[in-house]
This record gives structure tokens, sequence and C-alpha cells, in this order.
């Protein structure tokens, strides 16, 4: 094989090879509403609220290479379900306002922490949280697990929901904390 053979034959190789290294980079996680949960917890002078949200939708596409994200994680604020039918009322009428906000959203930006391809990752995760209509960046640490295409994401964090605009729902001898604390698990699959 000559010279110019052998440069035009890796000329017209080379991207081939490079083509599915280049594609397993670029990744899209596809939340599977279903198999994902919203926990919360509300303490208060009584008791503990334990409750629940619907994931509704959700997207995240990022590069094993950049720390950049984007996509889009939405929870849809009239799932509040406590068990308590009056509480459930005042929490989706007065305080989540759902009949105006009907969504509660995510929308990640960047993370830091070295992102395994495959078995488990430590990252902090920065986006945009909007609650109520009005968006807060927000870091959050977040459990990676990637088996083959499968991907769970598990992140524990706080929502200073008083501070952010929404009413206060303690009164007289009640007490309710300003803070509520989310358990969030996303699990879906992965797709170049």
């Amino acid at each position: 094989m000559t010279p110019r053979t052998l440069l035009a034959s890796l000329a017209a190789t080379l991207p081939l090879l490079c083509t599915p290294f280049a594609l397993a980079q670029h990744q899209a996680f596809n939340i599977n509403p279903d198999a994902s949960t919203v926990a919360f917890t509300l303490a208060s002078t009584h008791e503990i609220t334990n409750g629940t949200f619907h994931v509704s939708k959700g997207l995240v596409n990022f590069d094993a290479a950049s720390p950049n994200l984007s996509g889009l994680i939405d929870v849809s604020a009239a799932t509040g379900n406590t068990g308590n039918a009056s509480r459930d009322k005042k929490m989706l009428n007065d305080v989540l306002q759902t009949s105006q906000f009907a969504d509660v959203t995510f929308v990640p930006q960047t993370y830091t922490g070295t992102l395994a391809l495959n078995g488990d990752s430590t990252l902090q995760v920065t986006g945009i949280f909007t609650l109520h209509g009005t968006p807060h960046t927000l870091t959050v640490p977040m459990q990676l697990h990637i088996d083959g295409n499968k991907l769970t994401a598990k992140t524990t964090f706080k929502v200073p929901y008083v501070q952010w605009g929404l009413k206060d729902p303690s009164w007289f001898v009640l007490k309710v904390s300003k803070e509520v604390d989310v358990n969030l698990t996303l699990v879906g699959f992965l797709a170049p």
C-alpha cells in the first residue's frame, strides 16, 4: 500500500471510528414519571406531615465531557397528597395556589463532580427551581446510579417556601416549619 493510499484509507476510516465515541458522550436521561417519586416532609408543633407529588415529565440532556446540562423536570403541583383531604385542600388552594401555578419545575444547568458512565456518581447539580411562578437558583447533591441504559438519580434538599413567598400555613397554636424537606427519586433510561 502506498503512503498516499494509506493516508486516504485513514482519512476515510477515522470519522467512522470516532463517531461512536462522540455519540456516546451526548446522552439524554428520559425520566419515567410512573417510576419516579417526589416525597416531602413538613414538621409542625403537633405532627410530622409526609406527602407526595407526581412527576409529570422529565428529560435531562448531558455530555460527560462537559459540565453543562439542559432539560426540564416538571412536577404537577395539583397532585400534592398527604392523606388528609382538608389539609390537602388548604395546601393546594391556599399555599401552592395550584389553579394559578400548576407546575413546579427544575431546569438543570450545570454540575460539578465526576460523572461515571456506568456505576455510581455523586454530583452537585445547579439549576433553576421554579415554585409559585418564581425562579430560584438551587444547587442539590445528586446520587446517580447508571446500569447499562438505566439511570436512577436521588437527592434530598430543603425548600424555604415561606422565604420564597408562599403563604405560611401556621395558625393559632399550630406552628409549621418554614422549610419543607424534599426527597426526589428519578428513574428512567439513557438514550444517545
